[in-house]
């Protein structure tokens, strides 16, 4: 299993960096270069008179630079203290990589050396890495010209790497650096890519700063989240269809497009970045589901679940084509999402454009995704290749008894009955605001399904994992109900019967809140979907759990979270484990774990509009601001929500609530 814990990232998607804290890449585990899809180049090891340098510094300082500091052992070494040191600084663009290779001499003597770097690559897939698949792949070899040298992985897939100065022999230099000066090698990596199979994965046109988003509060830990949460976004965002951004999920496994994703993330950053919900909206619009095809799981109306640039193979006969929608939630949430863009102020011919894609959604939902026509959305992998699980947690053993048997398909997942409710009744707001028909008939298939979701869902007090092949309620304590909470399914008490089980210690690990109950007998803190904890699954339970009035539960999982961040040095990872023991001060890295990771950063964002109940209402002109009680902080200030046309900040002290207008 490749560890991708403790390796520094370096990030300007779609390229990536991968490497120890020594900055060498070996060749071995996950380390590497990524772009699109590839793993770019899978060995850069610098070496001076043949001897490694021995590493003393990793930093970060700036966005998509990283700086690591060594000493080099054996020349001019004057008592205890090193004088000569090797300063590489490597940075990503979106379209390559630069490392500045410097060799600094604070000796009295001339240093003279030999500088040597190592280049190598398998050319690999990311499925290939992540499977282990590419430890059998061997080396591409080098063809070396007058001024690098470069790879020909065929197909129009070509690497390659230039050097100032040119290389005396075989990528070595031989330096002679006078006494208090320095001298630098660079080393430039680009690569040209064959034409895509379904979709180009390709930078932003414009990469934002967020330099005008600043949080303020007396806990120090929130200030630090929050900033390297918006930094990473930044490094985390793509773009298609003549430039829209979007936020590819996490590298390097997933840094392109996924559906679920990309909208869940963009609509918890849209407070502060509204024209990147706006743009992935309109970049799964255009790739929307037209035909029935099984082996891609497509259908009419339905919003993809991956768009790569290529077939992508997993390993153990999980084959996914590059374009593939194999999610049963996606669909849901982009209507969801576009209502919560219109509502903060998306404009209203924008919004008026996608109302074809909108009403092939809602059909979706109705002729599509219940096959069996028994009300409830429920999903079979009916190519033998794609995903068992069609939720957000898709793993194979997602979706199981509290024996630990696996549920039998096709599955009605609780959450995505909740998302199908909250999306017709959205679909059904915009459809009348905007003089098209059929909104009541939408809102009376919401109440149909609520009274259905009450009548086969609820077991032990609670709504079940989901309904198996049989109908049967999947019983056992889960996540997955944390995403009915201010979807509209549940009633009051219901909701309230729902924190009362996220309450429980069982659940809330200290560290955010497990995918599945410790009292589950499968459980497992490292189980990917089955005891782990995922930063926006507790997000997004918290959101819930403040919409429905319950604070208290909803602080303590922001606490957990905050505790986690500060743990990852303010990175979240896409997950990690925690078995909320008293003698555990720390949640367990999980090692195939992706940091940064979208919906991980934008977590940040997402509690932080929550605590402070913003919810706007820019078509119907009011602003309602609603501040959880029982907050953790005495002052909480939020600088660039942007509503409509306007910038604010908005600030809690002392319970007292004030709102500025920064527009200029």
């Amino acid at each position: 299993m490749p560890d991708l814990h403790d390796l520094v990232t370096t990030l300007a998607a779609p390229w990536v960096v991968l490497s120890p804290r020594s900055g060498q890449l070996t060749g071995t585990g996950a380390e590497g270069v990524y772009a699109r899809d590839r793993r770019i180049l899978s060995r850069l090891e610098v070496t001076v008179d043949g001897r490694p340098p021995t590493p003393v510094l990793v930093d970060e300082p700036a966005a998509g630079t990283s700086r690591y500091g060594a000493v080099l052992e054996g020349l001019n070494v004057v008592g205890h203290d090193p004088t000569v040191t090797l300063r590489r600084t490597r940075q990503v663009d979106g379209d390559g990589m630069t490392e500045q290779l410097t060799l600094v001499n604070r000796s009295h003597d001339t240093v003279d050396c030999e500088l040597m770097i190592a280049l190598g690559t398998d050319l690999a897939g990311t499925a290939a890495v992540r499977s282990g698949a590419a430890a059998d792949l061997p080396a591409v070899e080098p063809v070396t010209d007058a001024d690098g040298l470069y790879w020909d992985g065929g197909r129009g897939l070509r690497v390659r790497a230039d050097f100032t100065p040119a290389p005396s022999l075989n990528q070595s230099w031989r330096l002679k650096v006078e006494p208090g000066q320095e001298t630098t090698v660079t080393l430039r990596l680009t690569a040209s890519f064959p034409a895509a199979d379904a979709f180009a994965i390709e930078p932003p046109t414009t990469r934002p700063s967020y330099d005008d988003v600043e949080l303020t509060c007396d806990d120090r830990r929130v200030e630090r989240w929050v900033r390297r949460s918006l930094a990473d976004l930044a490094g985390l965002q793509l773009s298609a269809d003549g430039g829209e951004r979007y936020l590819g999920a996490g590298p390097p496994w997933y840094l392109t497009l996924f559906g679920r994703d990309s909208l869940i993330s963009s609509g918890m950053v849209l407070p502060v970045d509204p024209q990147l919900a706006a743009g992935t909206l309109r970049v799964l619009a255009a790739h929307q589901g037209t035909r029935v095809d099984p082996s891609s799981a497509e259908q009419p109306g339905k919003i993809p679940h991956e768009l790569r640039s290529e077939v992508a193979d997993h390993g153990g006969g999980l084959v996914l084509p590059a374009a593939y929608y194999g999610t049963h939630d996606a669909t849901q949430l982009w209507i969801t999402t576009l209502h919560k863009a219109w509502r903060w102020g998306m404009p209203a011919d924008e919004v008026r454009a996608l109302l074809p894609n909108l009403q092939a959604a809602l059909a979706w939902m109705r002729d599509y995704a219940d096959p069996d026509g028994d009300g409830f959305l429920e999903y079979i992998d009916e190519s033998g290749h794609g995903l068992a699980n069609q939720g957000w947690k898709d793993s194979i053993d997602s979706v199981q008894w509290p024996d630990g048997t696996l549920a039998e398909a096709p599955i009605a997942l609780c959450e995505v009955q909740g998302y199908a409710y909250a999306a017709a009744v959205a679909g059904a707001d915009l459809l009348d605001a905007f003089g098209l028909d059929d909104g009541e008939t939408w809102r009376d298939w919401a109440a149909q399904l609520k009274e259905r979701f009450r009548e086969s869902f609820w077991i032990d007090g609670y709504p079940a994992i989901a309904l198996d092949g049989s109908k049967r309620p999947v019983s056992g304590a889960a996540s997955n109900m944390g995403h009915l909470l201010g979807t509209g399914i549940l009633d009051a008490a219901e909701e309230a019967a729902v924190a009362k089980v996220l309450a429980d210690p069982d659940l809330d690990s200290g560290f955010g809140l497990r995918t599945l109950s410790k009292a589950m007998s499968r459980f497992n803190p490292l189980g990917y979907h089955t005891g782990s904890v995922w930063p926006h699954d507790t997000a997004m339970a918290v959101q819930g759990l403040y919409t429905a009035g319950h604070a208290a539960t909803a602080t303590s999982y922001v606490r957990g979270l905050v505790g986690a961040a500060e743990a990852f040095e303010y990175r979240l990872p896409e997950l990690y484990g925690g078995e909320g023991s008293e003698q555990e001060t720390k949640p367990t890295p999980y090692p195939l774990s992706c940091r940064p990771q979208a919906w991980a950063a934008a977590s940040a964002i997402a509690v932080t509009i929550a605590a402070l109940g913003i919810e706007p209402n820019v078509p119907a002109g009011t602003l309602d601001i609603t501040p959880a009680a029982d907050l953790p902080w005495q002052r909480l200030r939020l600088e660039g929500v942007r509503v409509g046309e306007r910038r604010l900040s908005i600030e809690l002290r002392d319970g007292v609530l004030s709102v500025e207008d920064l527009t200029r």
